[in-house]
C-alpha cells in the first residue's frame, strides 16, 4: 500500500488508533499503580489481553507498539484482524527537552517493516512558558517525517503542548497555533507529502492547575479554531491525543470537536491512557479477570468511536 492509503485507513470514520508504545520504564508505572510487577511477561500479557478482544477492530483501525512488542510477534493478532500496526521510533527526550532516534532511524524501519508496520510515531513535547527547543523539535520532526516517508512508512508527527502548569486557555491556544506554525513550515521545507502523513496534537485546553478553567465546549471551539488558522487543508488527518485528560474528559471533548459539522479534516483519536486506564485497573493482573477487563476496553472503545463521529 503507498502512504497515502495507508492514511486513509487509518482514519476510518468510525475507527482511531490505540497508542500502545509505552516505554518499558513507562509500563512498569502503570503495571505498578495496580499492583503488579513489570516484567517481559506481564507486559506481553496484557498488551496481548487487550489485542485479542474480540470485536476491537470495529473501532480500533491501528495500534502503535512500542519496539519490544513489535519484535515479540504480540502484534500478529492484531494483523490477523485487519489492524495496522504502527511503531514508536523515538528514543526519548534530552535534559534540554529535544527528542532524539534520528541515528539509525532508516535502518531501524526497514527491520520494523519486516513484522508489519506501516507507520510510526514519533513525539516532541512543548512546556507553555519554557519554548526554546520548538524549532529543533520541529527541525527533528520534519527530517524523521521524511525518512519514513522515503521507507514507504506513514508518519505520525506528535507536536505535544502538555497540559501541565496553571496556563489559560487562551496561553494554550497561542502556543500551539505557534507549535503547528513552526512544525508545518519544517514539514513543507522537506516536501512532505501531507497526504500521507498524520497530526497527533494536543486539543486546546487550560491547564490541569489553572484557576481559570473552561467548559468542555469552549476548548472544542478553540481547538477547531486554532487547527483552521494553521494546518493545511491536504493533511491526510488528525488524531488527538489524550494527554492528561481522563477517559470520559478525552471522549467529552471529542465528541464535541466532531459535532462541527464543518470540519476540514477527519477528526479522530490515538488515545493510549483513555482507551487503556479502566481496563487495566480491571484486570490487574488476574488471568480471572481478563474477560471483565477486555469488556470494559470494548465499552470505552466504543464509546470513543461514537464521539469520533459526534455521536
Amino acid at each position: 500500500m503507498q502512504v497515502e492509503e495507508i492514511a486513509q485507513l487509518l482514519v476510518a470514520p468510525t475507527k482511531g488508533i490505540l497508542a500502545a508504545d509505552e516505554s518499558t520504564g513507562t509500563m512498569a508505572k502503570r503495571l505498578a499503580a495496580v499492583g503488579v510487577a513489570s516484567t517481559k511477561d506481564t507486559r506481553r500479557e496484557y498488551r496481548e489481553m487487550i489485542f485479542s478482544i474480540p470485536g476491537i477492530e470495529q473501532f480500533i483501525s491501528g495500534v502503535i507498539l512500542f519496539e519490544e512488542t513489535l519484535r515479540s510477534n504480540s502484534g500478529q493478532v492484531l494483523l490477523d484482524k485487519g489492524i495496522l500496526l504502527g511503531i514508536k521510533v523515538d528514543q526519548g527526550i534530552n535534559s534540554e527537552e529535544v527528542t532524539e532516534g534520528l541515528t539509525g532511524l532508516k535502518e531501524r524501519l526497514e527491520e520494523y517493516k519486516k513484522y508489519g508496520a506501516v507507520f510510526a510515531k514519533w513525539r516532541a513535547v512543548v512546556t507553555i512558558g519554557a519554548e526554546d527547543s520548538l524549532a529543533e523539535n520541529a527541525i527533528r520532526l520534519a527530517e524523521y517525517a521524511r525518512i519514513c516517508q522515503e521507507a514507504g512508512i506513514v508518519p505520525i508527527v506528535e507536536p505535544e503542548v502538555l497540559m501541565d502548569g496553571d496556563h489559560t486557555l487562551a496561553d494554550c491556544d497561542r502556543v500551539t497555533e505557534k507549535t503547528l506554525r513552526t512544525v508545518f513550515a519544517k514539514l513543507s521545507q522537506k516536501n512532505i507529502n501531507l497526504k500521507g502523513m498524520l497530526l497527533k496534537p494536543n486539543m486546546v485546553l487550560s491547564g490541569k492547575d489553572s484557576t481559570h478553567k473552561t467548559k468542555a465546549n469552549k476548548e472544542a471551539e478553540a481547538t477547531i479554531n486554532c487547527f483552521k488558522k494553521v494546518v493545511p487543508k491536504t493533511l491526510a488527518g488528525i488524531v488527538f491525543l489524550s494527554g492528561g485528560l481522563s477517559p470520559d474528559e478525552a471522549t467529552e471533548r471529542l465528541r464535541l470537536i466532531n459535532q462541527n459539522k464543518d470540519l476540514t479534516w477527519p477528526m479522530s483519536f490515538s488515545f493510549g491512557r483513555a482507551l487503556k486506564q479502566e481496563a487495566l485497573q480491571a484486570w490487574s493482573g488476574t488471568a480471572e479477570n481478563k474477560a471483565a477487563a477486555q469488556a470494559v476496553f470494548l465499552q470505552r472503545a466504543q464509546q470513543v468511536s461514537l464521539a469520533r463521529q459526534g455521536k
